[in-house]
């Protein structure tokens, strides 16, 4: 059990050395697509194959774990703030981010909520769907 544990730990720190601190698209894309995996798929659950992240068990923590998510999902919005995204498109990641940290702090149901409402992939969608059009050389091919 030893060996899984520092297993994990040099993956988390070999990912955290290959996130770009760089200003430019692809930096950022990059570095929001980590904090995406991270609060939203993280961790898989084996009986029911399901994903689940850093939003969902954090939120287990009444108050402080839904307030540190919510930190975190709003600083991919300031990050796609700095890229340019126009405003109408910030106030739906707002949205997102405000709408996860607001049901997701009524206890119980908020924690079966943070599971099926995943705002950072939204994010995500809605940020990657800019770079894209906007910024083609920024673009990854997922295969």
């Amino acid at each position: 059990m030893s060996e899984n544990m520092n297993a994990r730990r040099v993956n988390v720190q070999r990912m955290a050395a290959e996130l770009p601190l760089g200003t430019d698209p692809a930096s950022v894309r990059r570095r929001v697509e980590a904090l995406e995996m991270l609060l939203e798929r993280a961790i898989r659950i084996p009986v029911v194959n399901r994903r689940i992240g850093l939003d969902a068990v954090a939120g287990i923590v009444p108050v402080l774990g839904d307030l540190v998510t919510a930190a975190m999902g709003f600083y991919a919005v300031w990050e796609a703030r700095n890229l340019g995204l126009p405003r109408w498109k910030l106030w739906r990641m707002m949205a997102n981010v405000g709408i996860d940290t607001a049901i997701g702090a009524v206890p119980l149901a908020g924690d079966l909520f943070d599971v099926l409402y995943r705002s950072n992939t939204r994010n995500l969608r809605i940020l990657r769907a800019h770079l894209d059009k906007h910024h083609p050389a920024a673009r990854v091919i997922e295969g």
